[in-house]
């Protein structure tokens, strides 16, 4: 005969595999669990965002290379960086909109897709420019939204730098200065922002 009690203390203890927790029926918070919850998000922002980008290319790539590209640079902050990297597009480039991304993931995460989407705009310079002043207002935890933008940066201009693309380099460069003025925050993201500084040939100590 089973010892509950024994069980549900070794579990606590992350002794007992997921397996077993799952068959006595009980109700198992372990780290394990959380894992398998994180990869299947993950896996489910993924397959979305690759339907929704359909065809569409990065260059001559498939669009998913830049998005595992961008999701690969915030790993270290989390399951919830990553899938707001790998969905970061899908409602400027798609027909998806924020109201799908909040069905599907929770409003956080479409929050934080609404402020990576470019404001509309008759060019890059007014869509940005009204972006720039939305992300410029970002604050707590939607802030995470700017650590996948700084990544999208820094993706986007390593390939810039790979393929020896000089003019969009330019353009990343010459929005620089206004660019790191509103998506920047202290102690957020330092590390991606010194590969940035490195890129565009600045320096902010």
């Amino acid at each position: 005969m089973v010892n509950l009690t024994r069980v549900i203390e070794e579990t606590k203890s992350r002794r007992f595999p997921v397996i077993v927790t799952q068959e006595l029926g009980l109700i198992d918070k372990s780290q394990e669990v959380e894992n398998m919850a994180g990869d299947f998000t993950i896996k489910k922002a993924r397959d979305f965002a690759i339907k929704a980008h359909k065809d569409q290319k990065y260059g001559a790539m498939p669009y998913s290379v830049h998005l595992d590209a961008v999701a690969s640079i915030v790993k270290p902050f989390g399951e919830r960086a990553q899938v707001i990297a790998l969905l970061h597009d899908v409602v400027e480039d798609t027909a998806s909109s924020v109201a799908d991304i909040k069905a599907l993931f929770g409003d956080c995460i479409a929050k934080c897709v609404h402020i990576l989407t470019d404001e509309p705009g008759e060019s890059r310079e007014i869509r940005k420019s009204a972006t720039y002043q939305k992300m410029a207002k970002v604050e707590g935890e939607l802030t995470l939204a700017l650590v996948v933008k700084a990544a999208d940066r820094l993706a986007n201009m390593r390939v810039c730098v790979k393929d020896a693309d000089q003019r969009r380099l330019r353009m990343y460069q010459s929005e620089y200065a206004v660019f790191r003025r509103s998506v920047y925050r202290k102690n957020l993201c330092e590390d991606i922002w010194q590969q940035l500084d490195k890129l565009t040939g600045l320096s902010h100590n």
